[in-house]
């Protein structure tokens, strides 16, 4: 059977708006099956599977990955996709997201890498762990506890750029990248901004930047 283009169009937009709302699509035997992200937050105190969209709609504290990837002092960064659900289009460190329930945050890091951007065959070297409270827009809060990786590469790395994901990246030195959050911090995401002022000690301490 030939759908129009109308349906077409329509089963287009639902897709999008179950992307949207923080669900996968998930293809499973020929039928299509729908499935919560389900991130780890803490509700009333204890660490518990919530979806990750409301989440972020109740400001709840929650688990994070993020991830720089560095040639030298050069740092990869990524900008957002515009469909994305908060801070569309603003420049971000190479890769930050959520563990999914029950997954460890290295995996997590080497598995959003290969998604986001189709890096492969980098190691994470974990840095240690921040904690922040941001508001993203749109009634969004994200307050996270993220644990932060740097993986060392060479400018030659291959990517594969997702466009559900990310618009666009580049190389940048990072006192370069320094001045430009300092200049137009409306260009890139908030954690960014704090991740760059208050914890590159701990981040870059091995880097000479």
């Amino acid at each position: 059977m030939v759908l129009g283009d109308a349906r077409i169009a329509y089963y287009r937009f639902v897709l999008c708006c179950l992307r949207f709302v923080g669900y996968r699509l998930v293809c499973n035997g020929g039928s299509d099956v729908s499935a919560a992200i389900m991130i780890p937050t803490w509700k009333d105190g204890v660490l518990q599977p919530v979806e990750k969209l409301a989440a972020h709609q109740l400001g709840l504290r929650h688990k994070a990955v993020s991830v720089f990837v560095m040639a030298g002092t050069k740092v990869l960064i990524q900008q957002r996709a515009l469909g994305k659900y908060h801070t569309p289009g603003k420049w971000a460190n190479t890769c930050c997201t959520h563990p999914e329930w029950g997954e460890q945050d290295a995996v997590c890091a080497v598995r959003r890498l290969g998604e986001e951007l189709g890096i492969t065959g980098l190691v994470p070297d974990h840095r240690g762990q921040v904690e922040y409270r941001a508001d993203v827009g749109g009634g969004l809060i994200e307050h996270e506890v993220v644990e932060v990786f740097v993986c060392d590469t060479t400018l030659d790395l291959k990517l594969a750029l997702n466009p559900d994901e990310v618009m666009a990246t580049r190389w940048v030195e990072m006192a370069d990248l320094r001045c430009e959050v300092a200049a137009n911090p409306a260009e890139f995401t908030p954690w960014l901004a704090i991740y760059l002022e208050k914890h590159s000690g701990m981040i870059f301490d091995s880097a000479a930047v």
